[in-house]
């Protein structure tokens, strides 16, 4: 075989790779990255003060408003379907992203009144990362 017949086929082929690489789950990426998914802070909250949590609860809306972010979940109606049903209320608020998430938590507005809920409930928070959108 001549030596630019095996460079054309060598070529052929590398591309071939190349497109074929670029499939993913039957579509073909065109150059974007998925855009990352949202962030959601899951909380199971058992409060036992409830006075100071209502205190809480005053102050939070004033931590959420610079960061974009939506209540999905505000209640204490679980139905447990397998293992031990939740002690408290469950809060889910979704984010634009896990790091708008960690940067709410983490804020000097939000970290001023965490100690009141950590006074008033025993809970368990966590940050979780939604699946990325395309």
């Amino acid at each position: 075989m001549k030596s630019s017949l095996k460079l054309v086929l060598a070529a052929l082929a590398g591309v071939s790779v190349g497109i074929a690489g670029g499939v993913i789950g039957g579509s073909v990426v065109r150059g974007q990255q998925a855009k990352p998914g949202p962030g959601f802070v899951i909380a199971e909250v058992d409060v036992h003060d409830p006075a100071a949590m209502q205190k809480y609860g005053e102050k939070v809306p004033e931590t959420l408003a610079p960061f974009k972010h939506q209540f999905l979940v505000r209640g204490s109606k679980a139905q447990p379907l397998e293992g031990d049903p939740p002690k408290g209320a469950i809060v889910v608020i979704q984010f634009e992203s896990a790091q708008k998430a960690r940067e709410w938590y983490d804020s000097p507005a939000y970290r001023t009144i965490l100690p009141i809920r950590q006074g008033a409930a025993t809970s368990r928070l966590y940050i979780v990362e939604g699946l990325p959108t395309q």
